[in-house]
């Protein structure tokens, strides 16, 4: 197989010269609303691989890039934290015989570490790419949560542009007597 970045021969989808030199991390906080949100790397560094989220490809793509850097954040957590940290995806919805966002949890799950599939779902399928903040504003995702009450969570995703969806998130989850602690996103556009 070939790197998707470099296309040199590679064991991996992304070969260890491009992980180590194109898309080492840039960790970044922002706060939207009442929410940290930690950002991996800027959209335009990984622009080309985010785009793939709907197509065979974007499985072990996906499947990489949480491994390359959920998997470690998730470890140095669970390091300093007592008890079972709780991860919930944002709509992990099947697309494309695939959830992208479903890839980012699982990479996440290890001994201490409970993952929530499926349990935050959109009831409306509303595509926000390159969408203003008053379509956002009035086209709602409409969230329905069906997991556990009365838990801290780590709300995931693969972008935060404007942070309506992740803010829609926390809301939903909130009602539901669900603490999100803060929110995880491979990329920031605005970083």
């Amino acid at each position: 197989m070939r790197c998707f970045s470099c296309g040199k021969l590679s064991w991996n989808i992304i070969c260890q010269n491009c992980r180590q030199t194109l898309f080492r991390p840039n960790i970044k906080t922002r706060t939207v609303g009442t929410l940290d949100v930690i950002s991996f790397y800027r959209y335009a560094t990984l622009e080309s691989l985010l785009l793939t989220k709907h197509k065979p490809e974007g499985y072990r793509i996906y499947k990489a890039l949480g491994k390359m850097v959920f998997t470690p954040f998730m470890r140095e957590f669970v390091e300093h934290d007592e008890g079972v940290v709780y991860v919930v995806g944002v709509d992990e919805s099947v697309r494309s015989g695939y959830s992208h966002v479903a890839q980012l949890t699982h990479a996440m799950k290890m001994p201490g570490v409970t993952v929530l599939h499926n349990a935050l779902r959109a009831r409306k399928r509303v595509n926000y790419s390159g969408k203003s903040l008053e379509y956002r504003l009035k086209n709602p995702r409409d969230f329905v949560y069906c997991g556990k009450s009365g838990i801290d969570v780590i709300l995931v995703d693969d972008i935060v542009t404007t942070g309506i969806t992740l803010q829609e998130a926390q809301k939903v989850l909130l009602e539901h007597r669900v603490n999100v602690l803060f929110a995880l996103t491979l990329a920031d556009v605005d970083a």
